[in-house]
């Protein structure tokens, strides 16, 4: 079977980083833009899981200014994949249904089985840890190579701590994020 799919760049959308000019000038989607997008998604999720045999509920719902398609049921850790491969190849395609039917591209996230919640909690304990360290070694710990959303959970709690920062060092797939004692 071929797919068309419209050339289009994809930019890290997850990161840390500042803005850039280009997208503060550029038109914000409004609740209910967001919310449209999460329903086409939450369509395109529908059928691939009728495609593959698999039962779950489908949420759909705008969280933090972006659009979230949440599917929950039994059985759907293959949809996760190992580390997270089958969930962020997912996520991909679901970005590239709702760009095809918006001609806008998406900040999408999709959750499957609660991974992301989890995977969320499991980062804010490494993250904590690795301050701990810092603040009694006074040394720079240096944390596994992770994704971009998993990179912004942990800047996300170093940035809520005092006396420790933390930085992101490396080129994907081995970007890593560095916590360090604040000067």
């Amino acid at each position: 079977m071929k797919i068309d799919v419209p050339e289009m760049t994809v930019t890290d959308t997850t990161s840390a980083a500042p803005e850039t000019e280009a997208a503060e000038t550029a038109p914000q989607a409004t609740e209910a833009d967001l919310f449209r997008q999460s329903e086409i998604a939450a369509d395109y999720v529908e059928g691939l899981l009728d495609v593959l045999d698999y039962d779950g509920d489908i949420d759909e719902m705008v969280t933090a200014g972006r659009p979230v398609v949440e599917v929950v049921g039994g059985r759907l850790q293959a949809l996760v994949g190992t580390r997270r491969a089958t969930l962020e190849a997912l996520q991909g395609l679901t970005r590239l249904a709702v760009y095809r039917r918006t001609g806008t591209p998406s900040r999408l996230l999709l959750d499957v089985g609660g991974y992301r919640a989890a995977r969320r909690k499991e980062l804010a304990a490494i993250a904590k840890n690795a301050a701990e360290k810092v603040k009694e070694y006074g040394e720079p710990v240096r944390l596994e190579p992770m994704s971009a959303f998993e990179r912004k959970c942990v800047h996300d709690v170093i940035n809520a701590l005092t006396g420790v920062e933390s930085e992101s060092e490396g080129v994907e797939p081995s970007r890593r994020v560095v916590v360090s004692a604040v000067d």
